[in-house]
Order: C-alpha cells, then structure tokens, then sequence
C-alpha cells in the first residue's frame, strides 16, 4: 500500500509553533512522514528538532535541504543528532538545488551538481557509520572525521531530489530514496525505469530504494478557488523557478511548457496561466472538490513500484485551507 505523507507548507507560516502543530495534526490524521524543505526562512534543522520534541510516531525529514551551504560532514552530525532526538524517526533528505539558490541567495559557485550529491551522499553514510571517514573525492576529501557520538541506531536513510533521467540514475544507485515533484503518473513511471537502471548499476535491489512523489494538493469548499490556487502554483515554478521545472515538463510530454515559462518571464501572468488547462492540471494536481482531488491521488497511488505520496500545497494557500486539505485527504479518511 503506497504512503501517504505530508510535504509541509513554509509560506506565510506566522511561527515555528504553526509548523509544529501542522506536524501534530498530521500524526494525528494517519499521515506516515511530515516532510520540511528549506527555503528562505526559517531553517530546516531547528524546526525538524522542535517537531521531534513535539511528537512521538511520525516519521519526519529534511526534503530538502541544500548540498552546498552545508558540508557533507556537517550533514552528517545533523542527521546523527536529529535520528537521536526523534526516537529514529529521522529521514535525511537532500539535493543540489539550483543555481538561483546557491549562487544568489548562498553566494556560493554552483557547478556539476550530480558529482556533487554522489560525494555528499558516500560521505553522509559513512559518517553515519560511525567509522573514521576516509574520503578522495573531486568535491571533496576528508580524513580523520569520526562522530564523537554515539552512532545512530538504526542508520537514517540519506534520499535524495533530482528531475533529470540521471539525477534519479543516481539516486538508485547510490542513495536510500529518491523524490520526485511535478510529475504526471506517467511521468513517474518513467522516472522509476530511471530508479531501476541506477539500483541495477549499483548491484543493488531497486525495492530498497523508497520513491516518494509530491504532489500539489488543494480541497476547499470552493472548488474553484482550489483549482486556482493550484494552477497559479505550477506556473510559479514553471514559469519562475529557473528551467528544472520546465524542462521536466517538456521530457513528459508537454510542449507548451516553453511558452509558459516564457510569458511568465516576460511578465505576462494571466497568459501562462491560461496555457496551464485542466487535462495538465488533472495530471500534476488533487486539486478542486474531495472527489476530483481523490482520484488524482488514487492515480499516482496505483503507480507500480511508488512507495510514498506527498501531500503538498500551493504556495498561496492560506493557514485554513492547507488545514482543510490536510484534513480531508487524510488516510484515516479515506
């Protein structure tokens, strides 16, 4: 039976007690993980540790943060502490993110981001082994570094992000997990033969990889409002959030993701919007009244192979209606 989880909300979220009690509401509904990604606002970390502090069996995780503004050690020692405050419930999940966030916000270079989450990856794992770390990378090379605690027991899976065919080639065959975002069902489908071929590379069992695809999920009383909420979602990060988004698009079919992108750039709003129709929305999103948002759920669940659905929300939702969504998507809703 395919997971259901949820992908938290950072926008527009007054305190860190608001991310908490979502996580609260979200152990209480039957959800299996409650994901936090990291942005431009609070910082993952310290939220993830108030969650644990603030809850008892759900599962919880980074998704994700950045392999560039910290180091792999340091990732390392934060998946080891967060694993022990949470009581093992801990997932570590990370990604190169892009060149707007590293280079703009970080200030950092950003450069062959696939060499760069391998390395991060290799050297997570061992220093969540507990074992001195030993390591003769191209981005990297440590010697010496020992966890002065404790190693965590059970291991966190370290899983990764990517969108491209080789990113998720990666993640299968060197990572724990790997998550999608802005996927149809089939497109997913995909992206698993991306999973296989990885695990087969690795000499690994692609069932030991667990795959997790979030997807945009909005159910209000008004449908409408629901739908719109959505689409404008997708042509945020279609339109706005560099070329991964687009790209991704395009490689499933989507021809029209190139003009979107374009009038979103070129300032024109309503235009991209309206290249989004309802097919693409339907494929992409749950979004609209229960029933509609159900069977797009139930889609992406009946994906051979999908281990986890995440629940996610448009950007512009507001603290009631990601409540209402949580709420009616619920597995114990179901």
């Amino acid at each position: 039976m395919t997971a259901r989880e949820i992908h938290l909300p950072v926008a527009a979220q007054p305190t860190v007690d608001s991310l908490v009690e979502y996580a609260r509401t979200a152990e209480d509904a039957g959800y299996d993980c409650v994901w936090l990604p990291e942005t431009w606002g609070r910082d993952a970390v310290t939220v993830l540790t108030s969650i644990a502090e603030h809850t008892d069996s759900i599962d919880l995780g980074s998704s994700i943060v950045n392999t560039y503004s910290r180091s792999p050690a340091l990732l390392g020692q934060t998946a080891a502490t967060l694993q022990e405050v949470s009581g093992g419930r801990f997932r570590l999940g990370i990604g190169p993110s892009g060149p707007i966030v590293i280079e703009n916000w970080h200030g950092l270079e950003y450069g062959n981001p696939l060499r760069r989450t391998r390395e991060t990856v290799e050297i997570v794992q061992q220093v969540l082994s507990g074992e001195p770390v030993e390591y003769d990378g191209h981005d990297f090379s440590l010697s010496g570094f020992r966890l002065r605690c404790t190693p965590p027991d059970p291991q966190p899976p370290v899983e990764v992000t990517g969108m491209g065919p080789k990113a998720v080639e990666l993640a299968g065959r060197f990572a724990d997990g790997w998550h999608g975002i802005m996927l149809t069902p089939d497109g997913t489908r995909d992206r698993l033969e991306d999973v296989e071929r990885g695990a087969d590379l690795g000499d690994r069992d692609p069932e030991d990889v667990a795959v997790s695809v979030g997807v945009t999920c909005c159910v209000l009383d008004d449908p409408a409002r629901a739908r719109d909420l959505a689409r404008q979602h997708v042509g945020f990060y279609v339109g706005g959030m560099g070329t991964f988004y687009r790209d991704s698009l395009e490689r499933q079919g989507y021809d029209e993701a190139a003009e979107i992108h374009d009038a979103w750039q070129a300032d024109e709003r309503d235009r991209a919007l309206e290249l989004i129709d309802d097919d693409m929305l339907d494929q992409l999103c749950a979004a609209g009244d229960l029933e509609t948002a159900r069977e797009s759920l139930e889609r992406f669940e009946a994906v051979d192979g999908l281990d986890a659905v995440m629940v996610s929300f448009p950007r512009g939702a507001d603290e009631s209606e990601v409540s209402e969504t949580m709420a009616a998507l619920a597995p114990t809703g179901d």
